[in-house]
């Protein structure tokens, strides 16, 4: 990179790990390859709340040095801030916060800079509404009814003025605006605008919302749209000319928009392609294919036994037997994640299992609201045998929970050897899930005991949970729509792993269809029978792969680290991020739009 340029992320992940856009900070944050080769660190987001006190608002390893909210100035910017508070009836707050890999001792303080946009005054949003409209022709007009998407166009005006009063954006200085998903667009698209500054824009996709819609919604899920996708494409079809037009969804409007940016970060290898397909324009965008990196940690056969063993008594304590394997997946409770196609997989397991008289227990650690207060798990445990058992209504089961725990409480019914437990509640220690966990039980351990991690998802641009007992020697089992398995048969140079199982549930087995009507067709019945096809030998794959011994564990954890260990954020930074961010860099803006907001 020219110089060190000052890196800006957009995003409404600011001040805590939500999910993949909180892990990526986390990862470029304590990677030493990213913070020697960046300059000034910046975090920029709305303010969601006003009513927490000072020393939590930028979480709970934030240091506030500004709040006009709560009268603290500890900063040389306070006269820029008040002016800007004043011009845009915003209140802002400032400061850093720390960000630790506890193995390496990598750590940084980046800035950051949170925005209450509540009371924003009208005149320089409607300014900024007419200048995307009459630049981009995105008309919010339609969407300002949502708050969603209202907040971020609210943020835009003032995260500019703000990254001006704090010296990142003169024209002696390299600034780089990091768009993180269709919440950080707004704010890059101020920054083409800005006729004062030369901002580079980058947009990170960590998805494209537009097919994450189009593909939960549909009943062929992954199965149709992929195919579809694939064959449009030779066509010389686009996404609306399949599925119709997209533009009164107002994510589809602001990822489309990502065309105009400098250059585009993709995820995974399906993100690229889901891009490339949104319009003719993405053709000509610069997309650079950019995995996310994976925890590498190394631990012995030991430490794998002792927290295998952990989560064995866990589970002769709630089920009163032994499990000679430990299965897991630890996700969102939403429809991308395939809940179901795992119930699938350990049916056939079962059956195996039967024959070679071996049992086996499924952790699923998952919810779909926030954490649950101690008393009540407590109160769950002994009243009704939580989390064996589960209760419609909070503090226990929410509507979604409940129908998932419908379909866990067939699978129990109809198995013998395979037991499902699902656990509706964020964390995994004995004070977030009760007495009958063993005392010295920690939250990595179903992540270094596990056997198997499911991730059979529908829709997932990358998926690092689904890889990250990985280092621990499990095997993990991603569909191959995730980008994590993109990353991992490049880093494995497409040799058949034992750590790592690819489902293919887009694998049509052969059948051709006559043209993108009849693969549009596909629905919940034509997938569910691709599924079952796919699911038995997925659960084949298993068994066949399932360690015997101590020497198996030993071995598969050898190689699950290493194959993570270079996939790593360090990596990912080498060889995809820094590459990158040096071309946004590098472009030369020869037309500059001259629009000044106020």
């Amino acid at each position: 990179m020219t110089g060190k340029s000052s890196i800006v992320h957009i995003t409404h992940e600011a001040t805590g790990k939500i999910g993949g856009i909180g892990a990526v900070l986390e990862g470029l944050y304590t990677s030493r390859k990213y913070l020697d080769a960046t300059g000034r660190q910046i975090i920029i987001g709305p303010l969601f709340h006003r009513d927490s006190k000072v020393e939590n608002r930028l979480g709970p390893e934030g240091e506030v040095l500004y709040s006009s909210i709560d009268g603290k100035v500890r900063t040389q910017y306070d006269a820029g801030f008040q002016a800007i508070e004043d011009r845009y009836n915003v209140d802002i707050v400032y400061g850093r916060r720390r960000f630790v890999d506890n193995r390496t001792g990598v750590h940084s303080e980046p800035e950051v800079i949170l925005i209450d946009i509540g009371r924003i005054d009208a005149e320089p949003v409607n300014k900024f509404k007419g200048a995307l409209y009459n630049e981009f022709g995105i008309a919010s007009n339609l969407y300002e009814h949502l708050w969603e998407y209202e907040q971020y166009i609210r943020l835009a005006p003032p995260a500019i003025a703000v990254l001006k009063a704090i010296g990142v954006a003169g024209r002696d200085t390299h600034a780089i605006i990091v768009a993180h998903e269709f919440m950080g667009m707004p704010t890059a698209l101020a920054a083409m605008l800005d006729s004062e500054a030369d901002f580079k824009t980058v947009f990170y996709a960590h998805e494209v919302a537009t097919v994450r819609r189009i593909v939960e919604e549909h009943p062929g899920h992954d199965t149709m749209f992929y195919n579809v996708m694939n064959r449009a494409r030779k066509e010389g079809l686009w996404i609306s000319d399949v599925f119709g037009d997209q533009n009164g969804y107002f994510k589809h409007v602001l990822v489309s928009a990502a065309r105009f940016c400098d250059n585009i970060l993709a995820v995974g290898d399906f993100v690229c392609s889901e891009l490339r397909w949104l319009s003719p324009e993405f053709e000509y965008a610069d997309i650079d294919l950019t995995y996310n990196g994976i925890p590498a940690y190394q631990i012995d056969i030991a430490e794998k036994k002792a927290s295998r063993n952990r989560l064995i008594s866990y589970c002769e304590n709630i089920l009163g037997y032994k499990p000679d394997h430990i299965f897991t997946h630890v996700t969102r409770l939403v429809r991308s994640k395939g809940l179901w196609r795992d119930l699938d997989v350990l049916m056939h397991i079962d059956r195996e299992f039967r024959t070679l008289n071996k049992t086996a227990v499924m952790f699923v650690l998952s919810t779909e609201v926030g954490p649950r207060r101690p008393v009540d798990i407590l109160r769950m445990e002994s009243q009704y045998d939580w989390p064996v058992a589960h209760r419609e209504g909070l503090p226990d089961l929410s509507g979604g929970e409940a129908a998932y725990y419908a379909q866990v409480q067939a699978f129990n019914a109809r198995s013998r050897n395979i037991k499902v437990v699902f656990i509706n509640q964020f964390g995994f220690t004995r004070e977030r899930c009760g007495n009958k966990m063993p005392a010295d039980i920690e939250t990595s351990d179903i992540r270094k005991g596990t056997d198997v991690e499911f991730g059979l998802s529908v829709y997932e641009p990358f998926g690092i949970a689904q890889l990250e007992p990985l280092t621990y020697g499990g095997i993990c089992v991603p569909s191959n729509i995730c980008g994590c398995a993109g990353f991992a048969s490049t880093t494995t140079n497409g040799e058949n792993v034992r750590n790592i199982i690819i489902a293919n549930y887009t694998d049509l087995d052969g059948v051709v269809f006559r043209d993108i009507d009849n693969l549009t067709a596909i629905d919940d019945k034509v997938r569910k029978q691709i599924e079952g096809h796919i699911s038995k030998q997925i659960a084949l794959e298993i068994c066949a792969r399932l360690p015997a011994n101590d020497n198996d564990f030993a071995k598969m954890t050898e190689t699950g680290y290493d194959i993570a260990e270079h996939m790593g954020w360090d990596t990912v930074v080498e060889n995809y991020i820094l590459p990158s961010l040096r071309k946004a860099a590098e472009k030369l803006h020869c037309h500059k739009m001259k629009v000044r907001i106020p």
